[in-house]
Order: C-alpha cells, then sequence, then structure tokens
C-alpha cells in the first residue's frame, strides 16, 4: 500500500515492476508480484503488512471512481 498513487508509480518504477504487473480494474487495484520481486521490494524500502492489515486498511480508503478504474493504490507485499 501507498501513501499516494503518484508514490506506489514512483515506488514501482524504481524497483522495476513491468507495467503488466499492475491489475487494472481491481476494487483496490494493486500490482501483482513474484516472491522474488516482494523480496527485492522489502530490500529496497517497502514494508510487509498482514493479509489482515491490508483488508483493514482498504476498507477504510475510499476512492473516486476515476482513481479505481485506471490508478493503483495498493502494493501487495504480504507478510
Amino acid at each position: 500500500m501507498a501513501d499516494s498513487v503518484d508514490e506506489l508509480h514512483e515506488f514501482a518504477a524504481s524497483i522495476r515492476l513491468p507495467a503488466r504487473a499492475f491489475h487494472r480494474g481491481a476494487r483496490h487495484p494493486h500490482y501483482d508480484v513474484t516472491a522474488s520481486q516482494r523480496r527485492y521490494a522489502l530490500q529496497h524500502g517497502a514494508i510487509a503488512i498482514s493479509a489482515r492489515d491490508a483488508v483493514r486498511i482498504g476498507l477504510q480508503t475510499t476512492l473516486p471512481a476515476c482513481v479505481i478504474a485506471t490508478e493503483p493504490t495498493q502494493f501487495s507485499l504480504f507478510a
């Protein structure tokens, strides 16, 4: 998860996540990452959260429809 869409995109770019990893159209859009991409992200500043925390945070976040349809809001790094 990121504090903003811009922050998420910047971090994804900094760890060279491919654009195809972005899960478009999801209620809480995110990047799908492999185990090795997850490890790399953690080594470069990502903070692991539990799946339960991700759901809790996601439920507390309300996004405008235009953001839900086109922009990522979370970075999946489950502990």
